[in-house]
């Protein structure tokens, strides 16, 4: 049935048949996820792909490092990372801290507060470690090669 995108046409009947064929085909589609269940990355992926991970991996890393700078604090580059090939994180900062290098995901600019609230963030831990390392591993192979052209 070819979906009529103005319902006034649609006889009462119609729309029922309509809902029901709407509601068949999500669950199929429901069922098809369930089925396939969360699989990690394709093999295409280069070095940041890791099996250890059941869903999320890292496909895919951009460093952005800044030259020293007094103004800029602890920010000593901006990065960006891929998961699954799939979904894009901009924003994440690699930061200088006590205990060395970290990663700072992205915040809420507009929050009131005085604790920075993040706008995206690995809820487990071995996410967090896993994005932290490889966005640091390629932070390094940057400054590394900044010292080079130098």
């Amino acid at each position: 049935m070819a979906y009529d995108i103005l319902i006034g046409k649609l006889t009462p009947k119609q729309k029922d048949e309509l809902i029901v064929e709407l509601i068949q085909k999500l669950d199929q589609k429901e069922h098809a996820l369930k089925k396939a269940d969360c699989q990690p990355a394709p093999e295409k992926t280069d070095r940041y792909n890791s099996k250890q991970f059941d869903c999320l991996a890292v496909t895919q890393v951009q460093v952005y490092p800044f030259k020293d700078s007094p103004s800029l604090g602890h920010v000593k580059a901006l990065a960006s990372v891929v998961l699954n090939d799939q979904l894009n994180i901009r924003g994440l900062r690699v930061m200088d801290g006590e205990n060395g290098l970290f990663v700072g995901f992205p915040s809420d600019p507009f929050y009131r507060g005085e604790d920075f609230k993040s706008v995206v963030f690995p809820i487990t831990k071995q996410l967090r470690e896993h994005i932290e390392n490889c966005v640091l591993e390629k932070f390094q192979y940057e400054m590394e090669a900044m010292d080079e052209e130098n």
